[in-house]
Order: C-alpha cells, then sequence, then structure tokens
C-alpha cells in the first residue's frame, strides 16, 4: 500500500520543512501556512519518496522526512514514473494532479549546504491541487484512472 509517513511544512522556504500532525491542503493553491503554497504556479504540493531519502541514508547523510523541503514523504510508491497529468488520491479527501518531476535546484539552499547534495532535482514530484482536504500520517495514496482507462 502506497501512502503518506510524513506531512511537512515550513514558512520560510529554502530550509528543511518540520514534520506536522496534519496539513490542510486547499485546492488550488497548496499547503495552507507553506511558504511554497502559491495559486499562480503548478508546484502546488511537493512529494519525495522515503525511499529516496533512505538512499542518502545508505551513503551515510543524516536525514528524515522534511530535510529536503518537501510536503509529504510518501511510501510505497514510485513517484518518478508517474507521467505528468496523473491524479493520485491522498487520503480521503484531497486530490493532486502530477504537474512535475524533478526541478532545477540552486547550491545555495539550507538542504545543500547541509547535505552536499540533493535528491529533488531527480527524485522530487510536484503536483497541482485539484481537491483539497486534511492529510496525515498513514493516508493512503490512490493513483486514479484517466480518463482513458
Amino acid at each position: 500500500m502506497a501512502r503518506v509517513i510524513a506531512v511537512c511544512s515550513s514558512t520560510v522556504k529554502g530550509v528543511p520543512k518540520d514534520v506536522i500532525p496534519e496539513g490542510v491542503i486547499k485546492e488550488g493553491y497548496g499547503m495552507v501556512g507553506d511558504a511554497h503554497a502559491d495559486c499562480n504556479t503548478h508546484r502546488q504540493v511537493s512529494l519525495l519518496a522515503v525511499e529516496s531519502i533512505n538512499k542518502m541514508r545508505s551513503r551515510g547523510y543524516k536525514v528524515k522526512p522534511g530535510d529536503f523541503a518537501e510536503n509529504l514523504t510518501t511510501e510505497g510508491i514510485d513517484l518518478t514514473t508517474l507521467p505528468i497529468g496523473t491524479r493520485t488520491a491522498v487520503g480521503k479527501e484531497v486530490i493532486l494532479e502530477i504537474s512535475q518531476i524533478g526541478k532545477d535546484c540552486h547550491t545555495g539552499c539550507a538542504i545543500f549546504r547541509q547535505v552536499g547534495k540533493c535528491i529533488m532535482p531527480k527524485e522530487g514530484v510536484f503536483g497541482k491541487v485539484i481537491r483539497g482536504g486534511t492529510v496525515h500520517a498513514g493516508d493512503e495514496i490512490t493513483r486514479l484512472p484517466s480518463d482513458g482507462e
């Protein structure tokens, strides 16, 4: 089963996010209270697999959920293989549409300074919020069928 293992937020950009008990995700905007939320972007919510974080741990880096500034740390779903436009249900309310895989990373961010390497450029995934709601650690993530399926 694919699931959320951590919900993360920060009021400042360019720093690791704090793990929080729950997040409110607003349609067409992102996570309420998070510095990256914005209705004028297709990168409203960021996701990173714990499997990616564990690869960094196996190389000796002391990293944890939120350290790469992701909003949702996931488990059991290969995010980077989801085609752009794929919709996923997160928990009972939220629907995200995958809008970008990877990103340009700037070397001045706190994550790069702390770790010396960032996995978000290749393994981070971004989504637009199609339907908002509340998310918690443990919420199931389900790939929704596309119109052609």
